[in-house]
């Protein structure tokens, strides 16, 4: 099983970031499928990992070229890799993100992106009514260490038909439920990088088994499965 990125990706994305136009591409495009070919079988080896303590039901390593369509950047290559993991719907919510960029700009993410309307409004009830089991999984020790708090976009005052004096208010105001945890390059080339971003991803379990428990019930705690 891979355990690392190959140690040409960062070094080529370098390249790439300072020639980032087609012709230099079409030039170098089979050192890039070369490389591409071996992230995929990195991102896979992970996916292998995770399935060892969660159920991913896909594996998607995201294309390098850029949609420019509605975009004022122009540059029709990504400058890095990304790639997501999708845990089994609709019993287990959330999902696993790596993202392999040069310059010490890698990074995993875990949580709830955009979260859809309902289930926004869901977790903000769960907070109004107890916010003791969220804050109890977050102050965790092994947890905080790993992904420190919550980033993401909030509100800067209550949603419509909260209280913006409400104790959970700095909880309930989010919009975002992330966690992200920052690599360095010597750290993505390190041998068993990928047992690291595993072990990051069991830490966030708490949070994510409280997640689909919320999310998978109403407000009385009965099933919706």
């Amino acid at each position: 099983m891979v355990n690392t990125i190959p140690k040409e990706t960062l070094p080529f994305l370098k390249k790439l970031s300072k020639n980032n136009n087609r012709d230099w591409f079409n030039d170098n495009k089979a050192e890039f499928k070369s490389i591409e070919a071996k992230v995929k079988d990195a991102y896979n080896s992970l996916g292998e990992l995770l399935n060892n303590h969660d159920q991913i039901d896909k594996v998607k390593v995201f294309r390098i070229y850029r949609d420019v369509r509605f975009s004022k950047n122009k540059l029709p290559y990504k400058i890095h890799f990304g790639g997501s993991f999708h845990r089994k719907k609709p019993e287990l919510r959330g999902g696993y993100y790596l993202h392999i960029q040069p310059n010490n700009e890698s990074f995993i993410a875990t949580g709830f992106w955009e979260p859809n309307k309902e289930d926004l409004f869901r977790i903000r009830k769960e907070f109004e009514m107890d916010d003791s089991e969220i804050r109890e999984i977050l102050d965790q020790p092994k947890f905080k260490n790993t992904w420190g708090g919550f980033v993401g976009d909030e509100l800067k005052t209550a949603p419509k038909g909260f209280d913006k004096e409400h104790p959970a208010i700095d909880l309930i105001r989010k919009k975002q439920f992330i966690f992200i945890k920052k690599y360095t390059d010597k750290e993505v080339n390190s041998k068993g990088f990928l047992d690291d971003v595993n072990t990051s991803f069991v830490n966030v379990r708490p949070f994510f088994d409280y997640m689909s428990d919320v999310l998978t019930t109403n407000l009385n705690g009965e099933s919706l499965l």
